[in-house]
């Protein structure tokens, strides 16, 4: 089973950004967790600060991966192309969000990937991403 985790803007700064909110562990560390955690999925992982990126990465592996995992980040609230995207491919989507999306600003409570996805798991940390993983097994 292949699965890719797909991480948007700034979430390349976790361990850094905001720790009362997204905690103090890089994802990077993270990500070496889950890959021992669940040593039965090829697991893949892609972080860019660049919408188009992001869109190209689905599309390139969105018909022949078992799963994505995305948290798009302020994008899930802006990005029409992405939530285009996670609609084409045949790839199922969960999205993912490390804070409870609803108890903060009130622009954070729409999304246009929620509408095209398997499902949707915020509000849990970083295992948000492990509940994630769960879906799919």
């Amino acid at each position: 089973m292949k699965i890719i985790i797909i991480n948007g803007p700034n979430l390349n700064l976790l361990g850094k950004r905001e720790p009362e909110i997204y905690g103090s562990e890089t994802f990077e560390e993270y990500f070496e967790a889950l890959q021992t955690k669940f040593p039965q999925i090829e697991l893949h992982y892609f972080q860019s600060n660049i919408e188009g990126e992001l869109i190209t990465k689905m599309q390139d592996v969105g018909f022949s991966f078992n799963g994505i995992i995305i948290n798009a980040g302020a994008y899930t609230h802006t990005s029409i192309g992405i939530g285009d995207a996670v609609k084409a491919i045949t790839t199922p989507v969960v999205e993912v969000h490390i804070s409870n999306t609803f108890s903060r600003e009130s622009f954070r409570h729409q999304s246009y990937i929620s509408g095209n996805a398997k499902g949707v798991i915020l509000g849990f940390g970083l295992k948000s991403y492990e509940l994630a993983l769960l879906s799919f097994l």
